[in-house]
């Protein structure tokens, strides 16, 4: 007979003791479990002592936490919390240098711990840290020369205990003062420092920026990018990322007008160098926080091209009308200067004439054609920068389809607008960096004018197409698919380089795509027989059942999802998971993500299904609404829902990722009897269909099929037959 549900065994440790086997009644208040512990091993004062997890953590556990415990653990008894609070707190500010280095030691490894970090920090914690980190070093420079690896480790702890506590978001950032973040700089300006006190200060930084406007602008005031590349040239990849992470922050962070500044900085600098030489082609692999962070400042400097993107050509500015009448110059040189004599009437009808050869679709007025946003004035400026930077090039395009006739022209002026544009959504230019993407792409790091380069390579691969295709005027959407096709295509392979790029695009021609397209159909086999139709529309809705049967039964199980937060390593979970009946959802905090399911007894709140009344997603969604900088961020939107219940309550979900956000949305919705409409359900529908298909179409004639499974064959009698490849 299986033991109760709530009945736990586990092993309990104490130095110096033989470990205790236990049964721990789950039922049973945790202050009685420790103190019936205390009394077999005869140990006083039961009210100083706590259990926790004898693990790598040591995490404490607590009445919130206690469900986590599973049969087979191992736990420990040891100082409660607050008494080891108070102990630390105290032995940190000891005269003696070895008692308080063993002391922020303990203290650094503790803080992980969000119980233990309450109470320290209910003792004024942080405080305490923050005067040890502007004025307690400041006793201990004397001292670094002859003891610089002890204040090496003392500083570090120091920081790294700050940086755990902080990372709970139990205190604000706002509430520190100018001198400890000058403090903090100072370790990060210094050309000789101790590595962990490095990265420690680097993480502060980076945390001050992202969470705090006005910290923003005492950080911006305190580290310049001059500062932070020299750690760029070293050979800590851990440097490295929080260096690039805080650079990002200062970028993210910083108002419109001085993002352009920032990015000239930047370039004066060489950062893109810097980061091609000693990150992306280093000896060492590149880990995914470095990915991550490469990501995110690809994502900030293509974003610096929005503006452009937005903005619309004024027909009536000179500078800009000047831009195009540029374009005619380099393209038709020869023709421009045999031109400059005549009437008015026949220079207007030769400049028409040119716009149509350029491929504008308004011959008369081609500055309306950048009107449309976006891409706006972007789409000029690369036309541009391929006809003075590839100026042979874009002559041969020009001239070469000027020559052709009319229907089989491929027009340059309209193609670079929608090129532009196609560009721009493939790179999500003006969106905000997504939280778990390490999506770089290394060839971006090769050239400083990257996204015109690339513009260039793509604006001769559309007119080769163009060709290949024998496409006329009719066909423009026909080789813009194609040609976005060859790109994507192309950028999967994560080219090192611009060449790479190129000559991968060499190799994906119309007709290969033709074929890739062909192959990719045919392992469809998208069957299109009326009998075939029909036996598919009979199936569909056993089909339709069993995947509403699987997003109940994962409901069920349940899900882990993070509390909103506007910090990207701040780790708050709650969990969320449907009753076995399908009658109430539990929902209840948790400190830690959970190994496994979590108990629907542990968790503490409960919604019945017959009181929901609607499930809304995205900007619908109340949480959404109420965080104004989370409203650009499309992945977030993209992720939220909520469920409605009683008259205005809500309960909020941001899913981890876009699997569980379409499990739920399909499971709420299959409880509440609707459709379910998910991506997730319609990929899961062709699968399953194809299968079941398949399975049904075979030709088993005379085959018969056994009722049970066949044996499994008997060992051979030796494996001299086996292959050693080593």
């Amino acid at each position: 007979m299986p033991p109760p549900a709530d009945i736990v065994k586990v092993a309990i440790e104490w130095p110096g003791a033989f470990p205790k086997l236990m049964e721990i009644d789950q039922k049973k208040p945790l202050s009685a479990i420790i103190k019936e512990v205390c009394e077999g091993w005869n140990l006083p004062e039961p009210e100083t002592r706590a259990l926790q997890n004898a693990d790598s953590t040591n995490f404490y556990i607590t009445e919130k936490n206690r469900n986590n415990i599973k049969n087979g653990s191992i736990l420990r008894l040891t100082t409660s919390a607050a008494q080891m609070a108070q102990m630390l707190h105290e032995r940190s500010q000891s005269s003696s240098m070895d008692v308080k280095l063993e002391a922020l030691k303990d203290l650094a490894n503790s803080s992980r711990d969000i119980t233990f970090a309450q109470e320290f920090i209910n003792l004024d914690g942080i405080s305490l840290l923050t005067q040890m980190v502007e004025s307690g070093t400041e006793r201990y420079q004397k001292l670094q020369k002859i003891m610089k690896p002890c204040f090496g480790d003392l500083l570090s702890f120091t920081l790294t205990a700050f940086v755990e506590l902080m990372d709970h978001g139990i205190v604000s950032w706002d509430t520190f003062s100018v001198a400890f973040i000058k403090k903090i700089a100072s370790f990060v300006c210094k050309s000789a420092m101790d590595t962990a006190v490095l990265q420690r200060s680097l993480a502060i930084l980076e945390s001050m920026v992202l969470n705090s406007q006005d910290l923003y602008q005492k950080v911006a005031q305190e580290i310049t990018i001059g500062q932070l590349i020299p750690h760029l040239q070293g050979t800590d990849q851990d440097i490295q990322t929080y260096t690039i992470a805080v650079i990002n922050a200062l970028f993210l962070k910083a108002p419109e007008d001085k993002r352009q500044e920032m990015a000239h900085i930047l370039a004066q600098k060489q950062l893109r160098s810097i980061i091609l030489s000693n990150v992306i082609r280093s000896n060492k692999p590149i880990n995914d926080e470095m990915a991550h962070q490469l990501y995110v400042l690809q994502v900030l400097t293509f974003n610096l091209l929005e503006d452009r993107m937005m903005t619309k050509m004024d027909p009536q500015d000179q500078a800009q009308r000047d831009i195009i009448f540029e374009l005619r110059r380099i393209a038709f040189d020869v023709e421009c200067e045999s031109n400059n004599s005549g009437s008015i009437e026949k220079r207007k009808s030769m400049y028409t004439r040119d716009y149509k050869k350029l491929g504008f679709i308004n011959h008369v007025n081609p500055a309306v054609d950048f009107t449309q946003i976006p891409p706006g004035m972007l789409a000029l400026d690369n036309m541009l920068y391929f006809a003075r930077h590839h100026q042979d090039a874009y002559i041969r395009i020009v001239l070469e389809n000027s020559s052709r006739e009319d229907k089989h022209e491929c027009p340059f002026g309209r193609s670079s607008i929608e090129l532009t544009k196609m560009l721009c959504e493939i790179l999500k230019v003006g969106e905000l960096p997504s939280e778990n993407c390490h999506d770089f792409h290394p060839m971006f790091f090769t050239h400083d004018r990257s996204f015109e380069e690339f513009f260039c390579i793509c604006i001769q691969l559309l007119n080769k197409t163009w060709k290949e295709m024998r496409a006329t005027s009719e066909d423009f959407n026909k080789v813009m698919q194609v040609v976005k096709e060859q790109i994507t295509r192309a950028l999967t392979i994560k080219p090192n380089s611009l060449d790479q790029f190129k000559s991968r695009l060499q190799n994906l021609s119309y007709t290969e795509i033709l074929k890739l397209r062909q192959s990719e159909r045919m392992n469809q086999e998208d069957f299109q027989s009326r009998p075939i139709l029909e036996l598919r529309e009979k199936i569909q809705p056993e089909i339709m059942e069993l995947i509403k049967q699987q997003r109940l039964n994962r409901l069920c199980e349940g899900t882990c999802f993070r509390k909103i937060s506007s910090r990207r390593r701040q780790d708050k979970f709650w969990y969320c998971r449907l009753s076995p009946n399908h009658k109430v959802l539990h929902y209840g905090d948790l400190e830690e993500s959970p190994q496994g399911e979590v108990p629907h007894d542990s968790l503490q709140d409960k919604l019945p299904v017959a009181d929901i009344k609607a499930v809304v997603t995205g900007k619908d969604c109340p949480h959404m609404k109420e965080k104004g900088a989370l409203k650009q961020n499309k992945e977030l939107l993209e992720l939220a829902f909520s469920v409605l219940y009683e008259s205005d309550e809500y309960l909020n979900f941001i899913a981890p990722d876009k699997h569980e956000y379409c499990v739920w949305t399909d499971g709420l919705n299959a409880l509440l009897g609707k459709e379910m409409t998910s991506e997730f359900t319609r990929s899961d529908m062709d699968t399953l269909l194809n299968m079941e298909m398949k399975l049904r179409l075979l030709d088993l004639e005379n085959i018969q099929i056994p009722e049970v499974p066949p044996p499994i064959p008997k060992e051979p009698s030796n494996y001299d037959f086996v292959y050693d490849c080593n």
